[in-house]
Order: C-alpha cells, then sequence, then structure tokens
C-alpha cells in the first residue's frame, strides 16, 4: 500500500507542501528561542544618589550642565506575555543627550524583540499586552540579548518627556513581552 501511496504525484505535493508549511512554521514562530539566551552587560551610567528630582534644571546655576548624568524617570518591568523582570531608567547625560537603561532585565527570547518608548499606559494582565502601538512609539532598537543590563541612546530630536513607558515589543506578533512605567525620579 505504501508503495502504491509513493507512485502517486499527489502523494509528493502533499508531503512538498507540509514540508514547505513545517519550514515556514519553523522560520516564523522560531520555537527553539524558548531555550536559548543571550547576556548583555553593558556599563550603565554611574549616577550619584539622591538623583536629582524630574523638576531639576537641566543646567546649574552656572549655566552648565551638570557635570554628572541624571536619572530623571524610572520604572519596573512588569510581565506581559512572558515574564519579564528588571528596571528602566532615563538618563539625562551630562552634554544633554538623553538614553534608556535597562537593568538586570530578564525575559524570554523571541523571534523580532525590539525595545520602544511609548505613550501608552502600562496596564497589568492581558489588557496590556498590545496597547503599545495604538499611540506614538519610538522605537530605539532591537533588543540586545534577553538577560542582562543594556543601554539605548535616544536620538536627538527625541523628547523623552513625550514618553510615558518603556516595552520589550514582539514586532512579528504585535505583542508586549513585558513593559515598565517611567514615573519621574
Amino acid at each position: 500500500m505504501i508503495r502504491r501511496l509513493l507512485r502517486k504525484p499527489v502523494t509528493w505535493i502533499v508531503v512538498a507542501v507540509l514540508g514547505i508549511g513545517g519550514a515556514g512554521a519553523l522560520y516564523w514562530f522560531a520555537p527553539w528561542r524558548l531555550f536559548t539566551d543571550t547576556v548583555v552587560a553593558e556599563p550603565l551610567s554611574a549616577v550619584p544618589l539622591p538623583a536629582v528630582p524630574s523638576g531639576a534644571p537641566a543646567v546649574s546655576a552656572t549655566g552648565q550642565p551638570p557635570a554628572s548624568p541624571v536619572v530623571v524617570a524610572e520604572g519596573t518591568f512588569i510581565t506581559h506575555e512572558h515574564d519579564t523582570s528588571g528596571t528602566a531608567r532615563m538618563v539625562r547625560n551630562p552634554d544633554g543627550s538623553h538614553q534608556l537603561e535597562i537593568a538586570g532585565l530578564d525575559t524570554s527570547d523571541g523571534p523580532d524583540l525590539r525595545v520602544w518608548l511609548t505613550d501608552q499606559e502600562v496596564r497589568t494582565g492581558t489588557a496590556g499586552w498590545r496597547v503599545f502601538d495604538d499611540g506614538e512609539f519610538t522605537e530605539l532598537g532591537k533588543l540586545k540579548g534577553n538577560r542582562g543590563d543594556q543601554v539605548y541612546r535616544l536620538d536627538a530630536g527625541t523628547d523623552p518627556a513625550a514618553f510615558r513607558s518603556v516595552t520589550i515589543w514582539c514586532k512579528r506578533f504585535a505583542v508586549s513581552f513585558g513593559a515598565a512605567e517611567l514615573t519621574a525620579a
């Protein structure tokens, strides 16, 4: 019976379609990424304590920018689609530029993860999974690793005050792995 099936062209067409479909599913879902980790250990800013309040001027009384980095907003990641933990902070550098620092990130690896600043409120549970592409957002880049510390510089024209949250966004499936509300430090 098997020999008879292998002689029919329809059998080979079905095998080819299943093979192509299986390869496409493997590419799209990348299930092996659930078992892989990429650890990043970029140096974070040495911010003096206590942090300067968000209403503090960007320049000192002498008209010069502060001599050290200043945390202007920070938050803790909550879980959305995948278990996510860590902290995020927006840092104003002495030269006036800004960067987002993610410390102690621990999340799942994924097929197309990005770091987004958004104007959306962070919601818990499944209600927060898909809201971040509903409003204004800016992509800071691909997630460098699913574990560890990483730094993302903001473009010169990006106003950090326009954004209230950061999300680890899976672009392929339009879902948040986790997000942090950025509140004034």
